[in-house]
């Protein structure tokens, strides 16, 4: 079993999983120490929990109860699987709105809309997506949630205090956004939970916190390739980019340009900027 942790909390952690195990491989019992949902994201599995066996495949969903006794064969497929695990503390799921008999019913079969959000998260934990793999992990126990209840979240109501606390966190990303900061350490400063954040915070400004610590990078890279003489490598690292390749791709992502593309384009290089107004009037 190879295990990648992508996110480690007290709260609410992210793990990716891929095991080996065959036809050939004994089962064993094993017991969930948390909540947890596990995306399939390839191969198949049998899963044996609470008198009941369930067959998963790509797309499902295992269901895990803190305190659960489970078994996993793979009697059908020779080559294993892999699995996205979001692993929550009873606190942090009844948080959430995450109902214990949701927790019981074993598996949840393949759904658009848990499949769509479980890759989300995938992405965002290679880094190719702006999302944070704390808030990608939220969306889909969301997503699971309002599957499961058969019924859409309700709207929340935004009040002045939201407004006021939402800005007022903004600008604390924007002075802040050269450090390592996450989702847990600005709802502190906002002074409400993690999940109760995520949700004002996109409700008044239309963008998660962490879409918007990455466009605050991305913002004062900018301004540095423009005036700046500093190499590329160290700016990517005084905004805040924990590396150059994810710097790079996150830039071209946004801009349509590599950062020195960027960069030679704001010395005088209409070159550039003329290949950029092309694409733009043919498309």
């Amino acid at each position: 079993m190879q295990i990648k942790p992508l996110l480690k909390s007290e709260a609410l952690s992210v793990i990716a999983y891929r095991c080996s195990m065959g036809p050939d491989d004994k089962p064993f019992l094993e017991q969930h120490a948390c909540h947890s949902l596990s995306y399939v994201r390839k191969g198949s599995f049998g899963y044996d929990t609470r008198g009941r066996v369930h067959e998963l495949v790509a797309g499902s969903v295992m269901v895990g109860h803190a305190g659960d006794e489970y078994t996993c064969s793979h009697d059908h497929h020779i080559c294993g699987d892999e699995c996205l695990s979001f692993q929550l503390s009873p606190a942090f799921a009844d948080g959430m709105g995450l109902r214990r008999d949701a927790l019981r019913i074993g598996c949840a079969p393949p759904l658009p809309g848990l499949m769509v959000y479980g890759e989300l998260a995938e992405a965002a934990g290679r880094g190719d997506s702006d999302i944070g793999i704390d808030e990608a992990a939220m969306l889909f126990v969301n997503r699971f949630i309002e599957t499961t209840s058969d019924k859409t979240t309700k709207r929340q109501d935004v009040t002045v205090r939201d407004r006021r606390r939402a800005v007022e966190s903004a600008l604390w990303i924007d002075a802040h956004a050269d450090s390592e900061i996450d989702l847990d350490i600005t709802a502190k400063t906002a002074g409400v939970s993690s999940f109760h954040f995520l949700r004002l915070f996109s409700s008044v400004l239309g963008v998660t916190p962490h879409q918007y610590l990455v466009r605050s990078r991305l913002r004062h890279a900018a301004r540095l390739l423009a005036d700046d003489a500093r190499s590329i490598t160290s700016i990517a690292l005084d905004v805040g980019f924990g590396d150059l390749s994810n710097f790079v791709r996150t830039f071209h992502r946004a801009a349509g340009v590599s950062p020195r593309g960027f960069r030679n384009a704001a010395r005088g290089d209409r070159k550039i900027l003329q290949e950029q107004l092309s694409a733009a009037s043919l498309g």
